[in-house]
């Protein structure tokens, strides 16, 4: 059985990995509007992935994609 500070040691592991992958964008974006805009519609993560992928390929400061 794992012991406490290992099971800390993985879920700083996570996070880290999440973050740095930018797996929990979506995680942010709806802790974000829920906070600054409860009113507003949430995207569903299909939707957002999508809205984001398409920001990044249309500013070229963002990455280059030949194909």
């Amino acid at each position: 059985m794992a012991t406490p500070r290992l099971r800390h040691l993985a879920s700083r592991i996570r996070w880290y990995v999440r973050e740095l992958t930018g797996e929990s964008a979506y995680d942010h974006y709806v802790t974000h509007t829920r906070t600054h805009a409860p009113t507003a519609q949430i995207m569903d993560r299909r939707t957002f992935e999508r809205t984001r992928t398409d920001a990044r390929e249309a500013d070229p400061r963002e990455g280059f994609r030949c194909c």
